[in-house]
């Protein structure tokens, strides 16, 4: 690992070091991915990765490339403690609205972690369940914690392969290229063809 990285890497995990200092042992980061697409589950990721852990390229997943992320999710899956996923479909969505259905693919990550964090490390949200677990929401923390660029890199890459799959289904919108986010193409689409069963009610309304 060159230098720079390194040095990178070390700054990125500042905040979990004040923890790992203090004795805590499991630090789970946790970001989603999908709050603003047109279509498609919102996906919740969340990991524990070891305090030695130095996994060249870990960094908020909207600065890796697609490619560059499918392989990061495999280190980092093979390397974690422990990781869950939790996937709240649109229907949902459409139901309890986009924050809430954030909030609930949150704790449902977190129980399907088969080793519960010490202490949470998340991007932002606040008024969460985590089960009685003490959390810390940091402002922009895929940027700025190690953890938390992880599990957004779980995140993204398991909802990209989601939405990959859809498009074999429903190819018509091209979901494979935008992930369901409203492009032009996809915004064309949905006029030509009408909604499909994965499209967000609440969110297209004003593009039919």
């Amino acid at each position: 690992m060159k230098e720079k990285e390194e040095a990178r890497l070390v700054k990125l995990k500042e905040i979990e070091k004040e923890f790992f200092d203090k004795g805590i042992k499991y630090i789970a980061g946790i970001d989603e991915a999908g709050r603003g697409p047109l279509a498609g589950p919102v996906v919740v990721g969340a990991v524990i990765l070891k305090p030695d852990s130095m996994i060249e390229g870990v960094n908020d997943s909207k600065k890796v490339s697609e490619n560059k992320r499918e392989k990061l999710y495999e280190i980092i899956i093979n390397e974690a403690i422990s990781y869950g996923v939790g996937i709240v479909y649109p229907e949902e969505i459409d139901e309890i609205n986009i924050l809430q259905a954030t909030k609930k693919g949150l704790t449902m990550a977190i129980k399907q972690m088969e080793q519960k964090p010490n202490i949470i490390m998340v991007d932002a949200l606040t008024g969460i369940d985590t089960l009685g677990i003490p959390y810390k929401s940091i402002i922009k923390g895929d940027a700025k914690c190690y953890s938390i660029a992880a599990a957004s890199i779980i995140a993204k890459v398991t909802r990209d392969r989601i939405m990959r799959e859809w498009d074999k289904v429903y190819p018509e919108y091209g979901f494979a290229a935008h992930k369901g986010y409203g492009t032009a193409k996809h915004i064309a689409a949905l006029k030509q063809y009408g909604p499909c069963p994965i499209h967000r009610r609440s969110f297209i309304k004003n593009f039919i």
